[in-house]
């Protein structure tokens, strides 16, 4: 079975960068997806996977992680100010992060369409 977990940006903005890497790699080792309103940022990225790395054990294999963030390519001059309005009033909340263990999540793809989340078959897995 497949878990997702949406975790608003409010239940994480108030913890340190250390507590909040900590508390998505907890869910993520529950083996659940999770779906993180915003983003974190790039230092918290770097310690998510560093972190991850002392983590791996036979159960764990690691993490796969996308950040999705709104399209700010624009030709209408009222919508770049609008988005730039928008990123500085939101600041970490625009976007969406994805980030699943690796024994469930094979691959994330983004494009301007769609995200495509490649899952581990298991019944091939058991052969």
């Amino acid at each position: 079975m497949l878990t997702l977990q949406f975790i608003p940006y409010t239940e994480i903005e108030e913890l340190s960068p250390a507590r909040r890497v900590h508390k998505l790699l907890e869910v993520v080792k529950e083996n659940k997806i999770v779906l993180l309103e915003g983003r974190l940022r790039r230092e918290e990225e770097a310690d998510l996977i560093q972190i991850t790395m002392e983590h791996i054990t036979p159960k764990f294999k690691g993490i796969e992680i996308a950040v999705i963030n709104p399209e700010q390519k624009s030709d209408n001059l009222l919508r770049k100010l609008k988005l730039n309005m928008m990123s500085f009033v939101l600041g970490d909340r625009m976007g969406m992060t994805i980030i699943g263990p690796a024994t469930i999540v094979r691959e994330i793809k983004r494009n301007p369409e769609k995200i495509e989340l490649y899952t581990v078959d298991e019944k091939r897995k058991r052969k």
